[in-house]
């Protein structure tokens, strides 16, 4: 991503060429279901199934792939690479890779779509890691050809290989578990349509390589998280949820578009985001410019990924069905935001100042959304709205961490956050369905451990590693990201961010407290509901038993250096996410402005003491809920709380019912002022303003007519022409008299008339 010049790519594989085919399978999925999903025994699911096995083989494979080429040319180094602009000229020095060799570069596959007064290769770069094109051009690599062209084609690195993993195993994964969850549906065969072009739609947008490429995969898991939110659209409630997700996104799109065209004339009318990022880099994007893009861009993100204020949409997205909430918005869809991010970083990196800084506006948006998502998530009693408020939270983490720079730690958040919040998810749904398809904690959960022992150990780890309890998932990546802000001692990170450190670790005490809370009135205490539940069957369960089995895993692809010293393990262990996935000359860069892009340093006794603030909230929890069985085993919340008696905490949980009265907000104030008194005032405008313009020059032409014809056609046409008449007439009478018949009168006017002539001859000429 940072790199500016390779002499020599990385040998690479078919599978890199041919990446497009991952997102060419399910999206030719989606049109066989929806023309032969009904004549089939299993109407459609088979073919969805089938294409995404396909498309997750292929990305394994390119995984490995690309994990043995990473191997093969010794990984990343702290510097590997050092990149000094100054005065305008950029020098890239690989300082410990072998000759030739370019460690994590980008392999681009790009072919010319469609150009105008263009190069033949202008935008044809063939396959290639890094470096400039091919293109007939300067020595800089810009053509000098300055026509339109739209090139198409698939960028393959770390990140985009880590999401193509992570996409095509979760949707995978959801499709075996919707066969049971949806089946009988009266829209079966549609929801596995949508559910193959959402999967296609989303690994379009991670292959993408151009900036064009981007916006229209971006757009088009819009439109079918729109089409599988209400997919159950009888009920008001869920059109009304699929419409609120899609006019909320349209808002955050329009940054999105502004966005990206301002990078596309500041990068010399390119959409390619290798040049973008290497102009900003270089220094050949004005810092101002680049920070208008990324401020404009981060509306974008705000809406695609559920960041404060623009999160209203996504916990009324829980109206679909559970697994349609494990796929899209727990780890697909919801990271599209970050994802574009780290695909951009550069542009936000040095736009937003981000080395050296102490606060800026990614990291304080990522700061308030990880604190506001959490604070939501206590007051709610749907096990699905829990989940969604702390998927705002989670994706708030991430956002902080790249706005303190911690751009690993953001990406290793968004990769392990995947396999357990999709195992939660898909846990409340197999609890929904052994309680007849309710989501009421308090009404209809309790005491179902007894009931769904499989369910209830998933969903506690998935719990835990949410909550950041070693050794799980979640803790490793949440550690990252604490160190990342380079407050607490020994850990120098890009900055000083001591106020999205506080965010950070307030988040970790919340995150473990209200999700004891969900344990505890979903699986302890007595059963509230009114038949006896029972385990859901093997197609819901063992996707469960895989997805816990990867959060506890997962965390140990990115240990640090000294764990695995301390455990004796191979170093070649530690940091193996870091140099899978982190692009090529991250590890250090440094512009005229002094921007430096450094690793943080693991901290043990920042890990003990956030992981001591998570286990002591859950504790404290716990205790209530404990005391509270003990008073009312049927009791949810004590009847009189501190929250009744405490006037401040009355109204903080008033305003957290309310959701900060956002939607009211959006709702009462915006769209009601739209339709009410705006309306009107439009309506009043239109009809004594405009109308009244209008009729005034009605009225005023009506008299101008009446005028005209009264006085000008009438008197003056009509009179001009009737006194010409009469003169006619009267000349002809005088005429008429004349003609008496007599030849000495006729001869007496001929010489007369003769004798003027004459006389007229002698006078002129």
């Amino acid at each position: 991503m940072f790199l500016l010049a390779a002499e020599e790519a990385v040998a690479h594989s078919w599978l890199y060429d041919n990446a497009w085919l991952i997102p060419a399978l399910p999206a030719a999925a989606f049109v066989l279901i929806l023309f032969f999903g009904k004549r089939l025994p299993n109407k459609g699911a088979e073919i969805g199934i089938a294409a995404i096995v396909t498309a997750f083989i292929l990305a394994v494979l390119t995984t490995f792939t690309w994990i043995g080429d990473i191997a093969d040319s010794g990984g990343h180094s702290e510097e590997a690479l050092s990149l000094v602009v100054d005065g305008g000229e950029s020098v890239a020095v690989d300082l410990t890779a072998e000759e030739g060799e370019v460690r994590g570069a980008p392999v681009i596959n790009e072919v010319e779509w469609f150009g105008i007064g263009t190069d033949a290769n202008r935008s044809t770069l063939g396959t290639e890691a890094n470096g400039h094109s091919d293109a007939a051009g300067d020595e800089d690599g810009h053509a000098e050809d300055k026509g339109f062209s739209i090139s198409i084609g698939t960028w393959v690195d770390g990140q985009s290989v880590m999401m193509l993993f992570v996409v095509t195993f979760i949707s995978l994964l959801v499709h075996v578990y919707s066969t049971d969850y949806v089946n009988g549906d009266r829209r079966y065969t549609h929801y596995f349509a949508f559910l193959s072009l959402f999967t296609a739609s989303m690994l379009f947008m991670v292959l993408s390589s151009s900036t064009l490429q981007l916006i229209v995969g971006w757009e088009l898991v819009g439109v079918c998280s729109f089409a599988l939110i209400g997919h159950w659209w009888e009920d008001q409630a869920n059109s009304d949820a699929a419409l609120k997700a899609f006019l909320t996104n349209r808002v955050g799109d329009i940054g999105l578009l502004i966005g990206m065209t301002i990078l596309y004339f500041a990068a010399d009318q390119s959409f390619s985001i290798k040049t973008i990022n290497e102009m900003a880099v270089a220094g050949d994007i004005s810092k101002g410019t680049l920070r208008i893009a990324a401020l404009c861009l981060m509306a974008a993100v705000m809406s695609k990924s559920g960041q404060f204020i623009l999160h209203t949409w996504l916990p009324d997205a829980m109206a679909g069905p559970t697994p349609v909430s494990a796929l899209i918005h727990a780890a697909t869809m919801v990271v599209a935001g970050v994802y574009m991010i780290g695909r951009l970083y550069p542009v936000f990196f040095v736009g937003f100042g981000i080395a050296g800084g102490t606060i800026n506006v990614m990291a304080f948006i990522g700061g308030l959304t990880c604190v506001g998502g959490g604070l939501l998530a206590f007051v709610q009693r749907d096990i699905k709205k829990v989940l969604a408020y702390s998927t705002v939270s989670q994706l708030g983490y991430m956002v902080l961490a790249l706005g303190m720079g911690a751009y690993t730690a953001g990406m290793f958040h968004l990769f392990t956050h995947a396999f357990f919040k999709a195992c939660l998810f898909l846990g409340a749904g197999s609890v929904s369905h052994a309680c007849h398809h309710s989501f009421d904690m308090k009404a209809d959960m309790g005491g179902l451990r007894k009931y769904m022992p499989t369910t209830f150990a998933t969903f506690m780890i998935g719990t835990a590693a949410l909550a950041g309890i070693p050794p799980l998932a979640g803790f490793w990546s949440k550690d990252e990201i604490l160190v990342g802000a380079g407050v607490w001692p020994g850990t120098e990170g890009n900055g000083t961010y001591t106020i999205p450190f506080i965010f950070g670790m307030i988040t970790a005490a919340m995150t473990a407290a209200y999700m004891t809370r969900a344990v505890w009135l979903t699986f302890f205490g007595d059963y509230r509901g009114h038949e006896e539940p029972h385990e859901s069957g093997p197609r819901i369960t063992v996707p469960l038993v895989i997805l816990a089995s990867m959060a506890v895993v997962v965390g140990f692809f990115n240990m640090p250096s000294g764990f695995v010293k301390a455990l004796r393990l191979p170093e070649g262990w530690a940091h193996k996410f870091e140099d899978w996935v982190e692009p090529a000359g991250v590890a250090t860069f440094v512009s005229k402005e002094a921007n430096k892009f450094t690793h943080a340093k693991p901290s043990l006794s920042l890990a003990i003491v956030a992981t001591a603030l998570a286990v002591g909230a859950g504790f404290l929890v716990w205790t209530y809920y404990k005391r509270l069985y003990a008073m009312d085993p049927k009791a949810t919340e004590y009847a009189n709380g501190m929250a009744s008696r405490i006037p401040p905490l009355a109204v903080g949980h008033r305003v957290l019912e309310n959701k900060y009265y956002l939607d009211h907000l959006y709702t009462g104030v915006i769209a009601g002022a739209t339709k009410g008194p705006l309306a009107r005032a439009a309506n009043w405008t239109n009809q004594n303003i405009l109308d009244g313009f209008v009729n005034a020059v009605g009225a005023t032409s009506v008299l101008a007519g009446r005028f005209v014809y009264r006085f000008i056609d009438q008197g003056v046409v009509d009179g001009t022409v009737n006194a010409s008449g009469s003169t006619a007439s009267r000349l002809g009478q005088l005429l008429r008299g004349m003609q008496s018949g007599q030849v000495r009168q006729y001869a007496t006017l001929m010489f007369g008339a003769a004798t003027v002539l004459v006389a007229v001859f002698i006078v002129v000429v």
